[in-house]
């Protein structure tokens, strides 16, 4: 399911109750954003998707997905990835970006060729290039180049 025109938004990260809720590590801006979110996965539709509510100060959300309708059954969600369509995300504001829009852009530092956008990574410090060869760059102060598709890094 994960292909350029979709963008990976969330992940189940453990079970909520005894209902078959789950607990979804969000990775959008603003978790409230699932409450409009088309959610997919390769494991129910976006009709099954049904945001409950979002933890305060907190990227987590509570969801239920129709058909596992209790704790049992909804574990074989656990670790499971969730997607929009990349058309459902609001257009960007000059010199905005999503990072998925940087997947295949050039790493530059000092004028040398580093790589090429693979993903992006965050451990907890921060967000993290990771080319295509595996090696990592840090994003923080990274200038974004569109017109000649490069990310040079420090």
């Amino acid at each position: 399911m994960n292909d350029n025109k979709k963008i990976l938004v969330g992940k189940v990260v453990a079970m909520q109750g005894v209902h078959g809720d789950v607990r979804i590590q969000t990775y959008s801006e603003n978790p409230e954003d699932f409450q409009k979110f088309k959610v997919q996965s390769a494991k129910f539709s976006p009709n099954d998707f049904k945001f409950i509510r979002a933890v305060p100060n907190s990227s987590v959300i509570i969801a239920h997905i129709r058909g596992f309708e209790d704790r049992t059954s909804a574990e074989v969600l656990r670790g499971t990835e969730l997607f929009i369509e990349r058309d459902a995300l609001p257009d960007v504001k000059s010199g905005e970006y999503y990072q998925a829009d940087l997947i295949g852009f050039t790493v530059m530092r000092d004028g040398e060729n580093m790589g090429t956008v693979a993903c992006f990574q965050n451990f907890g410090a921060g967000d993290i290039i990771e080319t295509n060869d595996g090696n990592m760059y840090s994003f923080k102060d990274a200038i974004v180049d569109f017109n000649n598709k490069t990310v040079t890094v420090k």
